[in-house]
C-alpha cells in the first residue's frame, strides 16, 4: 500500500472514531452495536420529568437522560400513527411515503426497505414488541415481510386501542389472551405479554447484534392499567379525574419498563454495546381538558415554568402535533448529561442506525445520520424539513416555519425563533422567504403509493377485536375485503387508459379507475341516457413496450355485483389502433379477490382489454383494477 493510501485510509478511520465496534474489528459480527427504539405512543413533549413536568414519576427516564443526550428539538415523522411510523421505518418524509393516512392498516409497498431489513440483511437479529401500523394482516406491509424476526403486538391500530383484547398478533399469527373481552374486560393485560416477549428477545440475541424496536401502546387507547400495578399505586388516591390518574400510571409504568431494558442491558454487560433511544411516537393531545386546564390536565404543550404553549395537538402539523420528548443514551460513546438543540426527525433513524451498524445507507431516503451529533462531532443538517397529512403540509427551513391548512388555503409563516408558539402570521412581511419554502414544499411532495391487500378478512377481523364479542352495530367496517396483488406488476403510475368503449359518467365510475391503483373505486360502463351492450374495451398505454405474462384482475370492491366481468379477451400491440389476435381468451371466477391468468410472453406497449359478458348477464362491464404481469 501507497504512503499516500495509507494516509487516506489513516484519515477515515479517524473521521469514524473509535466507538464504532463494527468497524474497530472489521465488521466482526458480535462486536457491533446493538440498537433498541423504545416509542411511547402519544407521550406529549412536556409530559416526562426531565421535561420540567412535576405531576408524573418517569425516573428511569429522567436517569436515561443524565446518562445521556436530551434533545429538545426533534420532531416526529408526522402527527398521527401510522404516518409517523412510516417515516421512522424508511428514512422517507411524508411526501415520500407509502403510508400517509391514518386507517390502521395501509400498508408498506412490498420492495420496501425499513431500518429492520437493512439490519436483518447484515446479520442482526430483528424484534418489534407493540403497535406495528405499517400494514395490516394481509397485505404487503406486514413487518415480517419487512426485515423483522419477530413482531408481538398489534399489526392495526383500532385493534390497538384494547389492552384486553381476545388476542394479539405475532408475525401474522393470533396470540391468545386469557379470558379476555375486548374494551376494558379481561384478565391479561396486553403490554405486559408484550414487553415479557421483548426483554425476553434481548436475552436470547445477548451474544449477537440485534434490534429491538418497542413502539409500545401506552399511554394511547383506552385508559386501562390493571389496579394491581405498583404504577397506579402511586396515583390511585390523587385529587384528579380518574381518567388522568390511570393515564399518569400508564406514563409511570413506561418509565418503569424503559428501567427494566436499561437494567437488563447492565445484567447482561450490553451497556456499552447498546445505543438505546426513548420517544413520543407525535405530539401530545390536550388531554383531560377544563377550565382549568384548558391545555390538558397534564400540560403535554406547555412548558411547565415559562408558560409558552406549541401551538395544535396530534392531528395537525403545527409545533403541537410535531414536537416530541427524545433521548438517546449509550454510555462510553455519548457523553452524559447532554442537552441538543439540532433538528431531526423520524427519517433520520434509518440512516442513523445503518451508520451504527457500519452498513452502507441507502441513497434514496430523505433522513440523514445524526451518529456524528451522538458522538460530540461535527453534524451534517437538513436543508429542510418536511411534512404532510391530509390536506395539511408544513416545512421547517432554520428558524422559519410555513403551514398550509388544505391546498386552496394561504401559506402561513411563522418564525419558530422568536414565536415558538405559531402566533403571528408574517407571511405578508416576508414573500421572498415564503416564495422558497412553497418551492420547497413543492418539490418534496410525490404522488402516494400504497402497498396492497391480498384479503382483507384477517385485518378487519383485527380491528373488531378491539370489542371482543360486543362489536357495536355502528361499528364502520372497510367496504374494501381486498386488493389486487402487485407483486412484478407494471407500476400503476406508468400506465394510463388511452381510449375506452364507455364510462359511467354520471356516478364517477370512470375507466381510469380500473388502473388507478384503488380498490375502493371502479370502472363501470355507461348506463344510462344509454345502455350499452358488451363487447366492453378498454385500451391502455403501459408507458414503454415490455414482456408481459399474465393478467391479474379484481373485482368491484362494493356489495354488488353489476358487470363483473366472466368472459374475455386480451390483446397486446405496439399500435394502440391494431391488435391482432388475442394473446388471452378466457374468463374470471365470480369472486372478490384478486386473481390471476398466464399467457405465453407477449411483448408491447399498448393493452386491450375486451370484455364479452358479465356475471349477472347484464350489459355492464366493471373492474376495480387490472395489472399486467411483466417476463423477469
Amino acid at each position: 500500500m501507497s504512503m499516500k493510501r495509507f494516509a487516506l485510509l489513516f484519515t477515515a478511520i479517524l473521521m469514524i472514531g473509535p466507538s464504532l465496534h463494527a468497524q474497530e474489528t472489521e465488521g466482526s459480527e458480535k462486536s457491533r452495536p446493538n440498537i433498541i427504539y423504545i416509542m411511547a405512543d402519544e407521550l406529549g413533549y412536556y409530559e416526562l420529568g426531565c421535561m420540567g413536568n412535576t405531576q408524573i414519576e418517569t425516573p428511569n427516564i429522567d436517569r436515561m437522560a443524565k446518562e445521556g443526550i436530551l434533545f429538545t428539538n426533534a420532531r416526529a415523522g408526522s402527527s398521527v400513527c401510522a404516518p409517523t411510523r412510516c417515516c421512522l421505518m424508511t428514512g422517507l418524509h411524508s411526501g415520500h411515503t407509502s403510508v400517509r393516512s391514518n386507517g390502521g392498516g395501509t400498508p408498506l409497498r412490498a420492495e420496501e426497505e425499513t431500518v429492520a431489513s437493512l439490519l436483518h440483511d447484515q446479520g442482526y437479529a430483528t424484534g418489534g414488541f407493540g403497535k406495528w401500523g405499517c400494514g395490516g394482516r394481509g397485505s404487503t406491509g406486514v413487518p415480517e415481510d419487512h426485515g423483522f424476526d419477530i413482531f408481538l403486538g398489534y399489526y392495526d391500530q383500532v385493534h390497538a386501542h384494547s389492552y384486553y383484547p381476545p388476542y394479539i398478533i405475532k408475525n401474522s399469527e393470533e396470540v391468545l389472551l386469557e379470558n379476555n373481552h375486548g374494551l376494558s374486560e379481561g384478565e391479561t393485560y396486553s403490554h405486559y405479554v408484550i414487553m415479557e416477549e421483548g426483554l425476553d428477545f434481548l436475552k436470547k440475541n445477548k451474544d449477537r447484534p440485534f434490534f429491538g424496536y418497542f413502539p409500545i401502546t401506552p399511554p394511547h387507547g383506552l385508559f386501562d392499567i390493571p389496579d394491581s400495578d405498583p404504577a397506579w399505586q402511586i396515583y390511585k388516591d390523587q385529587d384528579w379525574p380518574e381518567s388522568a390518574k390511570r393515564y399518569a400510571a400508564m406514563v409511570t409504568m413506561v418509565d418503569r419498563n424503559v428501567g427494566e431494558i436499561l437494567d437488563l442491558l447492565q445484567e447482561l454487560d450490553l451497556d456499552e454495546k447498546t445505543l438505546v433511544f426513548f420517544s413520543g411516537d407525535n405530539g401530545g393531545n390536550d388531554y383531560f381538558k377544563s377550565a382549568d386546564h384548558p391545555r390538558g390536565f397534564f400540560g403535554a404543550n406547555v412548558h411547565p415554568e415559562t408558560g409558552v404553549e406549541f401551538r395544535g395537538t396530534k392531528g395537525t402539523l403545527y409545533e403541537g402535533g410535531l414536537r416530541i420528548p427524545m433521548i438517546a443514551r449509550w454510555p462510553g460513546h455519548i457523553a452524559p448529561n447532554r442537552i441538543s438543540d439540532l433538528r431531526w426527525y423520524f427519517p433520520d433513524l434509518l440512516p442513523t442506525a445503518c451508520d451504527v451498524a457500519g452498513i452502507a445507507i441507502p441513497k434514496d431516503i430523505d433522513g440523514i445520520s445524526i451518529l456524528p451529533e451522538l458522538l460530540g462531532k461535527e453534524q451534517p443538517q437538513h436543508e429542510f424539513l418536511y411534512w404532510e397529512i391530509g390536506n395539511q403540509t408544513a416545512v421547517l427551513w432554520n428558524d422559519w416555519k410555513t403551514f398550509r391548512a388544505r391546498p386552496e388555503a394561504d401559506w402561513q409563516l411563522y418564525n419558530l425563533k422568536s414565536d415558538p408558539s405559531e402566533e403571528s402570521n408574517i407571511a405578508d412581511k416576508h414573500p421572498d422567504v415564503l416564495k422558497q419554502m412553497i418551492a420547497m414544499a413543492e418539490s418534496a411532495h410525490t404522488p402516494v403509493v400504497e402497498g396492497t391487500f391480498f384479503n382483507r378478512d384477517l385485518h378487519e377481523k383485527d380491528r373488531r377485536a378491539k370489542f371482543g364479542d360486543n362489536v357495536p352495530a355502528n361499528f364502520k367496517s372497510s367496504s374494501v375485503k381486498h386488493d389486487l396483488d402487485r407483486r412484478g406488476l407494471v407500476d400503476v403510475k406508468s400506465m394510463k387508459v388511452v381510449r375506452f368503449s364507455s364510462q359511467a359518467e354520471g356516478n364517477s365510475k370512470l375507466a381510469q379507475h380500473a388502473i388507478d391503483g384503488n380498490p375502493a373505486t371502479h370502472w363501470h360502463t355507461e348506463f344510462q341516457p344509454a345502455r350499452q351492450e358488451h363487447p366492453h374495451e378498454l385500451v391502455i398505454d403501459l408507458g414503454k413496450s415490455r414482456s408481459l405474462s399474465g393478467l391479474r384482475y379484481l373485482a368491484r370492491q362494493d356489495e354488488g355485483w353489476n358487470g363483473a366481468v366472466r368472459e374475455f379477451d386480451l390483446f397486446v400491440s405496439n399500435d394502440p389502433e391494431s391488435f391482432g389476435r388475442p394473446v388471452l381468451t378466457s374468463s374470471f371466477e365470480k369472486k372478490k379477490n384478486s386473481q390471476e391468468l398466464k399467457f405465453p410472453e407477449a411483448k408491447g406497449r399498448y393493452v386491450l382489454f375486451r370484455t364479452k359478458s358479465a356475471f349477472n348477464s347484464g350489459p355492464w362491464a366493471s373492474v376495480s383494477e387490472i395489472g399486467f404481469l411483466e417476463s423477469n
